[in-house]
Order: C-alpha cells, then structure tokens, then sequence
C-alpha cells in the first residue's frame, strides 16, 4: 500500500498551547507548546494510530480532503496541514535452516539489544540489502549440495569414469 496523506488540523488552546487533531482518526490528537512541536507530535500520534488500526485488522480510512473537514463549533484554527504515513507491511512467515551455533550467537545478540530474532532478523535483512550491491565471497557458505535453478540434483561427474550412453547403443 502507498503512503497516505491525511489531514490535519491545527488550533489554538488555552494559555497558547497549540493542538492537531485529525478527521479521519477520531481520538488522535496531539499538542505542543509551539507549532514545530504541535506537529512533530501529531506525525507520531498518527504513526500510532495507523499501527493500531492495522493490528486491529481495521482498513485505513480515505482521506478526508481539506474542504470537506467540519470543525467543531467555537474551534480557533491555526492552519491545516498534511501529514504523510507509510501503512504497516504485513508480516510474513517463513522458514529458515541455520547451523544452530549462529542461531544461538543471534539470539544472544539480539537480546542484548532488546528485541526478538524475527526484528534482528529483519534489521540484518534490510541492513544487508541497503549496504553494498555485492556480498564478498567470504561470507557466503559453501552450498551442501549442487542444485540446479530447477531445483534437481547435479549429477557430479567421477574422474576416469565415461559418461552413459544415451539411446541404447
């Protein structure tokens, strides 16, 4: 799914504090003492949002175009403004073979620093994909038996041994 803009607005509070809230995600609001900081908040209140929308199975609304938005009666807008927000990747499971002391070392690692081997799996994954286009040859493991993209065995060929013949003769 594509990052979603939604609207936002910005109002006046008591003693200058400065609140946003937003249409579309009713109790999603935040506040600051300045308008930067009413923002920055908003952005993650969203991001929040969103998150809990997606574990709960909710779909995202659309958004609510600007003209459209209803203000609450005695509401002191400051501005409207548009906050962008990638919706969650849906997890998927899978299955993957390891020796197991790398497995163990992983898990040590990862509980060192604070999350489960699925994240570390995915902060190795992603780090490794965004680190160079080419992986050198001395962190590759020799594969433990020869596959064809097919998926079949390779039949090795024995020194001195000829090849059998095909067709009978």
């Amino acid at each position: 799914m594509k990052r979603r803009l939604y609207p936002a607005v910005l109002e006046r509070g008591p003693r200058d504090a400065l609140g946003a809230w937003f249409p579309d995600f009713p109790g999603c609001v935040a506040g600051g003492r300045s308008q930067e900081e009413a923002i920055e908040r908003a952005e993650r209140a969203l991001a929040q949002a969103v998150d809990g929308w997606a574990e709960q199975g909710r779909p995202l609304p659309e958004p609510t175009p600007v003209e459209r938005i209803v203000l609450p009666k005695g509401s002191d807008v400051v501005a409207y403004f548009i906050v962008g927000v990638d919706p969650p990747d849906p997890s998927e499971r899978v299955n993957v073979y390891l020796p197991k002391s790398l497995i163990a070392r992983i898990d040590r690692r990862a509980t060192e620093l604070g999350m489960s081997r699925s994240s570390f799996f995915g902060v190795a994954a992603t780090a490794a994909l965004d680190w160079a286009p080419r992986v050198p040859r001395a962190y590759l493991a020799e594969p433990r038996s020869k596959v064809r993209k097919t998926g079949a065995v390779r039949a090795e060929k024995r020194a001195g041994k000829k090849p059998a013949r095909q067709g009978g003769k």
